[in-house]
């Protein structure tokens, strides 16, 4: 039985009631208590604004409003089939009588002496993206509710529920549910669940005042101490701050951790970082410091999604809850920066530690890291994203033809092959170790090269779509203008790197990661700006220490390193 339930039913309401409780994300976004019902028949979802139509509300002829929610779903860059629950019941000829639908009262639910599977779920009211109140009874229910598509104890999607019924049943689950079946794990507690509740709730909401308006702050003072000091402070503050925002996933991270208020959060990302960056920098001279502070901030999201911890999703970058799209691994905006991180981050490291390593030992330093980096942020036991599988393999393949000189008739070849090789190899290790990642069920599920030209396909249209969201589409006169500076001042960005080819090759791979990304993300518009803000970071970076390795470090600058010993 699937019941709905009062809408004010909550999840401790579930507990009493002896249900397995959990949060149930009732779409994508904020969407009407229609669109809720269609994504949990269909068992897959995608956003409104994808559809080339809004839902038609359901007035009028029955018949008439089923034909128009058909020819909508069919306009989706997805495999979307309204109804597909109840056609695969049908055709698998399972009798009417072992599936019902009503509304009722829990009260009523628990006391009638209802068995077998039993599916509970507070009605949708369409106001907001706050999850729903979901409990289950049956054999093998007893914990907090979750399933492989959250990853997440307590939390599971719309989409969940059909493959959930299917399996009970004993249906295969069609390749068009995105879904996963829902089990229970732990114990029932209630609180968790609230406390869970709590910080999805303030995630989208906080990332403005927390990140955004942190970076504006940290921007003005830039601003102020280069004016008050006549440029005499720039490349300094300009490291200062480069090294904040390196920082900044960090101390995001450990915010999910300690689960602050927001004002809290925004100082501790606000001020740490940069106090962070001095630290580093008064610690460490030149490029060490913004490789061991790029190294700090990778290693420390590698660490959190190979232990499977949820702290990365509960970051303020992590994969957005509110949005309801995926609850576990790295999202886009930590793609973008970490594509960023590792490469040219490598590119510091070899500049700052390893400034005599041939050009062979360099290549062989890039592609080590880009693989390793590909491997943990795309396997599906881990980061779980299928952009990482090919970012970082672009990044690390094109920093080491840049570091080998090896001409530019290689480039083309290796931004194709590598991330080819190593799809291949993590779709390898998503089978033997049975992750059912996203790239497993979006890639090797298809059926043909004509189904994997139409994933490609699909893609490209949500990356061309993401163009025209309000908020992305501010920006992207700013990146197009800085886009245009760099390649007028190239002679000048030269000049920067002379001396230092790692770093030079870094940025390359850098770059060519961000490139890529755009173009193969399903967020194009979203990895293209996060990515040229961590480069103009970099580059920045590399402005002041052109600077100090031509003699015109600055007194501040000396100051700060002469109390290296001392921090």
């Amino acid at each position: 039985m699937l019941a709905w339930l009062p809408s004010e039913t909550t999840v401790a309401d579930l507990a009493e009631a002896g249900l397995s409780p959990g949060l149930m994300s009732a779409g994508l976004g904020t969407v009407p208590p229609e669109q809720t019902y269609l994504d949990i028949g269909q068992g897959n979802r995608v956003f409104d604004s994808l559809y080339d139509n809004p839902l038609p509300e359901p007035k009028g002829d029955r018949g008439r409003w089923w034909r128009a929610v058909v020819e909508r779903a069919e306009s989706a860059p997805a495999d979307i089939v309204p109804g597909l629950l109840s056609s695969t019941l049908a055709s698998a000829g399972v009798p009417s009588g072992l599936f019902e639908v009503e509304r009722t009262s829990l009260g009523r639910l628990t006391g009638g002496g209802t068995e077998g599977l039993v599916i509970a779920i507070a009605s949708p009211t369409g106001e907001s993206d706050a999850p729903l109140p979901i409990g289950i009874s049956g054999a093998g229910f007893d914990g907090n509710l979750t399933s492989d598509s959250t990853r997440m104890d307590g939390y599971v999607l719309s989409t969940d529920v059909a493959p959930t019924i299917l399996d009970y049943l004993g249906v295969k689950v069609p390749s068009e549910m995105s879904g996963q079946p829902i089990r229970a794990e732990g114990s029932v507690d209630p609180a968790a669940l609230e406390s869970l509740a709590a910080r999805m709730d303030v995630i989208s909401s906080r990332r403005g005042p927390v990140v955004a308006l942190n970076v504006v702050i940290w921007l003005v003072a830039l601003l102020l101490v280069v004016a008050i000091s006549g440029g005499r402070s720039a490349r300094l503050a300009v490291r200062v701050v480069g090294l904040a925002v390196v920082y900044l996933p960090l101390l995001l991270l450990l915010g999910s951790a300690l689960e602050p208020s927001e004002l809290a959060e925004a100082l501790l990302v606000g001020v740490g970082a940069p106090v962070l960056g001095a630290m580093t920098l008064a610690a460490l001279r030149g490029y060490r410091a913004l490789a061991v502070a790029s190294a700090l901030t990778v290693f420390a999201y590698a660490v959190d999604v190979i232990a499977g911890s949820p702290l990365t999703s509960l970051s303020l970058l992590g994969p957005n809850p509110g949005l309801g799209v995926r609850f576990y691994g790295i999202g886009n905006e930590l793609e973008a920066l970490l594509a960023v991180l590792v490469t040219a981050g490598a590119g510091a490291g070899l500049t700052a530690f390893a400034s005599k390593a041939s050009k062979r030992a360099s290549a062989t330093v890039f592609l080590a890291l880009g693989l390793a980096a590909a491997f943990v942020f795309a396997a599906g036991r881990f980061g779980a994203d299928v952009g990482a599988a090919i970012v970082f393999p672009v990044g690390a393949a094109v920093a080491a033809l840049a570091i080998a000189g090896r001409g530019r008739r290689l480039v083309v070849p290796a931004v194709l092959a590598a991330p080819v090789a190593v799809l291949t190899l993590l779709a390898l290790v998503d089978l033997v170790s049975g992750a059912d990642a996203h790239l497993t069920r979006s890639v090797l599920d298809a059926g043909g090269l004509g189904d994997l030209a139409d994933v490609a396909q699909r893609r490209l249209q949500l990356s061309a779509r993401s163009f025209g969201r309000p908020v992305l589409l501010a920006f992207l006169p700013l990146v197009l203008g800085l886009a245009v500076l760099a390649y007028v001042r190239r002679d000048r960005l030269r000049a920067w790197l002379d001396g230092v080819p790692a770093m030079r090759a870094g940025l390359l791979g850098a770059l060519a990661a961000t490139v890529i990304g755009t173009l193969a993300n399903d967020s194009g518009a979203l990895l293209l700006e996060i990515g040229t803000a961590y480069l103009l970071v970099f580059t920045g970076f590399a402005w002041a220490e052109s600077g100090a390795n031509s003699g015109k470090s600055t007194a501040a600058d000396e100051k700060l390193q002469s109390r290296a010993p001392h921090v």
